[in-house]
């Protein structure tokens, strides 16, 4: 089972949404003074080194309005331990043989466990997102926890669920139940989005 819930399930994509802009919206980047009021416990040298990283997937993948900015905050803040973690702390062998994963080869639970943000698993999503980033995960799945690649593995996922969709209508459990297949953690989950909205409808 994944650190913070996800990848114990791989939940089929649907057709992406286009991520365009919606009327009259157009992409803010998140400040560091708003990070650090968001995770005040983040430290500040970790928060300057994830930032710009952040705020790329998000312009990248269309997270451009505070309901959906929020919502990718909050669901990334559980799921990463508020971005200290970027890597399953699991070994992965709870994943072997799971062909619902993709992980079909000896070895695949390990080589494809829970990387990014969002903690992707399996093989089969490894190579979704890598071919939708035109990046190589499948041969080189270690990339998912660097910064520079797993935030986009992340807007990946986000987008090829339809969630800016749910953020749009406030429909946060529904992409809690996208994200974890269920609802672990959800008062967690629902206190970050709720600060997350209170400082982004500042802006």
């Amino acid at each position: 089972m994944a650190l913070f819930g996800f990848g114990s399930k791989s939940p089929k994509p649907s057709q992406s949404d286009e991520s365009t802009e919606p009327k009259g919206e157009t992409f803010q980047a998140l400040t560091l003074e708003q990070m650090r009021s968001f995770l005040p416990r983040l430290p500040k040298a970790r928060a300057q080194e994830v930032l710009p990283h952040l705020n790329d997937a998000m312009s990248e993948a269309g997270i451009n309005t505070p309901r959906r900015q929020a919502a990718f905050l909050a669901q990334l803040a559980h799921e990463s331990a508020e971005f200290r973690y970027f890597e399953e702390l699991a070994t992965g062998r709870a994943y072997e043989r799971r062909k619902d994963l993709g992980n079909v080869k000896p070895g695949d639970g390990a080589r494809y466990k829970g990387r990014g943000p969002i903690q992707i698993t399996g093989r089969t999503n490894y190579r979704a997102a890598g071919k939708a980033l035109e990046l190589d995960l499948e041969e080189n799945p270690a990339r998912a926890a660097d910064l520079d690649v797993g935030f986009r593995t992340a807007a990946w996922f986000w987008n090829s669920r339809n969630l800016n969709k749910h953020a749009d209508k406030g429909e946060f459990d529904a992409i809690t139940r996208r994200i974890n297949g269920g609802y672990n953690g959800k008062a967690s989950r629902e206190a970050y989005y709720q600060r997350a909205l209170r400082l982004l409808d500042k802006k």
